[in-house]
């Protein structure tokens, strides 16, 4: 059996490389290696008038979603600290991100949080079940 925090770190780690990357389609099959078939991403901000809004995505909406978004645009997103409870076989991991247009790009484009559920599988490989997520905005400030 794996070591727990190896394997947890191979599907964060596999999950911010899949999505980082210069304009253009992204490596889907990374996806399938970090994400469970039955997970949901859920992207989350406010409106203009400050009411929460959500998207909810399986892998394939999700594709899509992002493809369609970084057809014209790089985007890397870094991982810059982390939370993580673990309990059996189940993982709760609390990332901090920071993007990105190119990895050397001076100006942060976004930071926020990813609130990710891992799962154990019988072959005691952990892999993403399900993400929620969130980004700075007026009024919304990741501690120091």
């Amino acid at each position: 059996m794996p070591n727990d925090l190896d394997s947890i770190d191979a599907a964060i780690a596999g999950m911010y490389a899949m999505i980082s990357g210069p304009a253009g389609p992204r490596d889907w099959r990374r996806q399938d290696d970090c994400f469970h078939p039955d997970c949901r991403q859920i992207r989350t901000g406010v409106d203009a008038d400050g009411t929460p809004w959500m998207q909810a995505f399986d892998l394939a909406a999700y594709r899509q979603d992002v493809d369609r978004l970084l057809s014209s645009q790089g985007f890397h997103e870094v991982e810059t600290a982390r939370e993580l409870q673990v309990f059996g076989n189940i993982a709760h991991a609390w990332s901090r991100y920071e993007a990105r247009v190119a990895p050397d790009a001076p100006q942060v484009e976004r930071r926020g949080v990813n609130s990710i559920q891992l799962y154990r599988e019988a072959d005691g490989r952990w892999r993403i079940i399900h993400m929620i997520w969130d980004n700075e905005r007026p009024g919304l400030s990741l501690p120091a």
